[in-house]
């Protein structure tokens, strides 16, 4: 019989089965299309020598006036700045303490206590930069040891003591309360994960709360106090009965006004009230359960996010929830200044943006008085006066002003677009646009029922908004529509809506392609991508696919020339800029470059494949008769290496798939057919590579295929 051509529509459909999937791609890993025919995607490499801390949320590309290239990182423990190969540490400094009488140490542990004057205010997971180091007593620690080495703190026993692991033991007699050393404390981000905060299997042993929210006391109290002052209040409730611990003591309240609890009630939940110094922790404890309870598990706690953009040659950097911080890229020394807090600014907000080109700085969900944490509204927006990031109180003379949204719960992100900012909540998406004086800008709700699922899940490309949506993907350009999705299933049936925060979306202008990085349903990282080709897809067939290619942030080839992307292993501690690390380690890299992963210390292959839905032969009906394959030819637009090409078979529609008994089949750039004997009902095509160094881009297909029989 003569050769037919075997042809399949572009993207991936699953929501079909794969019988009911004739002519088309059903699944694949690794894999793109470009002018309708798959390809493996482009390889990656690292960029610096080393691994970052934590995970990294954020990243932003930004050009100074001397045609420097940066890349800000911003992981849930630091703030970086990349350029050249080169890693900077530009975190803010949050306090800083000059310690005598310091360490504690214990022959044979790696475990160090330091001994603070007062309350140090650091949790667990914080980080501290260390200097000024001055001798221990019976101690083989030393300077090399401490000195401008930043640290993990391992646990914090009291108010006053903080412990850190060190890379090796104390082989020295011991120490007690020895030494200085200059404390300087980061800013705290947050978690890498994001994680249901109480629940069966959540809570702690006794009802307590996975990584609860703390503070530390503002003053000492004694056992009848009821004015009690926090350090900060950010994110401790402001309405209904709530609770807190001190020591072992709970303490009701029923409001905040600015950081002093109202409606104080001691010894609540059986506790004694006690007197507690300045400086104790403070744990928020409102939704510990008590023994034997089930808890609701309706909170989840953030990660700790950024949000990152440039006004001007500034780096303006967002701590989700927290305070914004500026860094001056243009500044002579500019790798060798942290991030400074911008002064007159809101001190919690969800997102930021800056709005161009009329320049003011947009916070969303922030604070109703400036500087109150407590007064934070997650509807809320405040935007600066123009030109001015330090200036928000609105006069009659400036352009600083506020609106609140009425449609949602809360703001989830912003994107700034080529004529307007878009703003979403949880259920709704807004306009913001730069009208001018005297209202400065206009507001719009422009779609219902389309909220974002994450801060970072929208992009914006040539006009067009396109989202990650909790019921469906959706794009904007002009009037909302839902985006044709023929994955759908596959990616809301097996994703983890818990850690919707850590989805980001990335552009990748080169392709016309629109990632989308979440976790699926048995992770609390990110395992999976979805994509949306923007420029391939038509509104009779959209492009999908999907993969297993994971990402924590993704900047496009805008400045740099190419993607770059940062990948998250939770399992390594690895970094290189922080000794007792536990939270995991981020590499930097560049995509489209090559045809493997290439490391500092590896090259792996980047193995990629694609499936077909069934054909069969359909003369006499369809199916009706088996298939008898005895040759086929590949054809390859271009190939590099070797690629493989498997027959899959089955008589019936629930029957596993097999391989043809010759197959799979090894094809190089020089095979001109591969003759085969291959019999069944219902044949599909897989096409993968295996090893390194090895691209291919598939091009048309053919087989000698007949009829032999009905049974």
């Amino acid at each position: 019989m003569a050769l037919q051509k075997v042809q399949f529509l572009p993207g991936f459909n699953k929501q079909i089965t794969d019988t009911q999937a004739e002519g088309q791609w059903v699944d694949g890993d690794n894999v793109r299309f470009r002018y309708g025919t798959p390809e493996k995607i482009g390889g990656w490499q690292q960029l610096g020598n080393n691994k970052l801390t934590g995970a990294a949320r954020a990243m932003h590309h930004i050009v100074n006036r001397s045609g420097q290239k940066f890349s800000i990182i911003g992981t849930n423990r630091v703030l970086y700045a990349y350029s050249g190969g080169v890693f900077y540490d530009i975190h803010p400094i949050r306090a800083t303490a000059t310690l005598t009488s310091a360490f504690t140490t214990t022959n044979g542990s790696a475990v160090v206590t330091i001994t603070f004057s007062s309350g140090h205010s650091l949790a667990p997971g914080d980080i501290i930069l260390l200097d000024n180091f001055s001798t221990i007593t019976g101690s083989n620690f030393g300077a090399s040891d401490f000195d401008d080495k930043k640290f993990m703190v391992t646990s914090t026993p009291t108010n006053l003591t903080i412990t850190i692991t060190m890379p090796s033991n104390e082989t020295g007699s011991g120490a007690t309360t020895s030494g200085g050393i200059r404390v300087q404390s980061y800013y705290s981000v947050g978690p890498a994960e994001q994680l249901p905060g109480f629940g069966w299997g959540l809570a702690s042993f006794g009802g307590t709360v996975a990584n609860a929210l703390t503070t530390t006391l503002n003053g000492a109290i004694d056992a009848s106090t009821t004015t009690i002052v926090l350090t900060s209040v950010v994110n401790f409730p402001s309405t209904g009965t709530n609770h807190i611990q001190i020591d072992s003591e709970e303490i009701s309240y029923t409001g905040i006004s600015g950081n002093t609890l109202t409606g104080v009630t001691r010894a609540a939940r059986g506790t004694t009230a006690a007197s507690h110094s300045d400086g104790a922790t403070i744990t928020n404890t409102s939704d510990f359960v008590a023994w034997g309870e089930a808890a609701s598990g309706d909170l989840v706690i953030d990660p700790g996010l950024w949000s990152i953009d440039n006004f001007g040659g500034k780096i303006i950097a967002l701590i989700h929830n927290g305070q914004v911080f500026e860094w001056d890229s243009n500044a002579a020394n500019a790798t060798t200044t942290r991030a400074t807090i911008i002064s007159g600014a809101p001190t919690a907000s969800r997102d930021m943006i800056v709005s161009t080109p009329d320049r003011h700085l947009v916070f969303f969900g922030t604070e109703t008085t400036i500087g109150t944490p407590s007064t934070q509204d997650e509807m809320f927006i405040r935007f600066s006066n123009q030109e001015d990031i330090n200036t928000y109180t609105p006069t009659a003379t400036n352009t600083a002003g506020t609106q609140r949204l009425a449609d949602g719960s809360r703001i989830m992100g912003a994107v700034r677009g080529r004529d307007a900012i878009y703003v979403w909540t949880d259920t709704a998406l807004f306009t913001q646009r730069f009208i001018g004086p005297p209202f400065t800008f206009g507001f719009a709700q422009v779609g219902t029922n389309c909220g974002l699922i994450g801060q970072n899940a929208a992009v914006e490309v040539d006009g067009a908004a396109y989202w990650f949506s909790e019921n469906g993907f959706f794009k904007y350009a002009g009037a909302l529509q839902s985006l044709p999705c023929l994955v759908e299933d596959f990616v809301y049936n097996d994703l983890n809506t818990t850690a919707n925060q850590l989805i980001n979306a990335g552009l990748n202008n080169l392709f016309g392609e629109i990632n989308w990085f979440y976790s699926s349903s048995g992770a609390t990282v990110i395992d999976r991508c979805v994509t949306y080709n923007y420029v391939e897809s038509t509104p009779q067939r959209p492009v999908w696919t999907t993969s297993t290619l994971d990402r924590t942030t993704w900047q496009d080839s805008a400045v740099f020339g190419k993607p770059h992307a940062t990948d998250y292993d939770a399992g390594s501690n690895n970094s290189y800029d922080v000794v007792g690390n536990t939270d995991g380690c981020t590499i930097y890299y560049e995509h489209e470059t090559g045809t493997d992963q290439v490391t500092t210390t590896a090259t792996t292959a980047i193995t990629s494949n694609i499936e077909s839905g069934d054909f069969d032969i359909s003369q006499g009906g369809d199916g009706e008769f088996f298939a008898k394959i005895r040759r086929f030819i590949p054809d390859f637009v271009s190939q590099t290496g070797n690629t493989q090409i498997t027959l899959q078979l089955r008589n019936y529609s629930n029957d596993a798939q097999a391989s043809s008994a010759l197959g799979p089949f090894t094809i190089s750039s020089s095979t001109t057919k591969v003759d085969t004997r291959a019999r069944a009902r219902a044949v599909s095509l897989k096409v993968a590579n295996t090893a390194s160094q090895q691209n291919w881009k598939l091009g048309g297909f053919r087989l000698d295929i007949q009829p032999d029989g009905r049974r």
